[in-house]
């Protein structure tokens, strides 16, 4: 059985402390829907981050 993730949508935001907490409660609520929520500082710019959306 093959287990691919697929990436539907990518957004880069101003960094806020507090992101992750949205990240979590997507993940939480949004797991049976078979999505998966990321988040990841932006390797360019500090003060941004990247927010991306997976389809598992």
């Amino acid at each position: 059985m093959e287990n691919k993730i697929e990436t539907l949508s990518t957004v880069v935001v101003d960094y806020q402390s507090d992101l992750y907490k949205i990240v979590d409660v997507l993940n939480r609520t949004l797991k049976g829907q078979d999505l998966m929520f990321g988040l990841a500082l932006d390797k360019q710019d500090e003060n941004k981050a990247v927010f991306t959306i997976y389809r598992t």
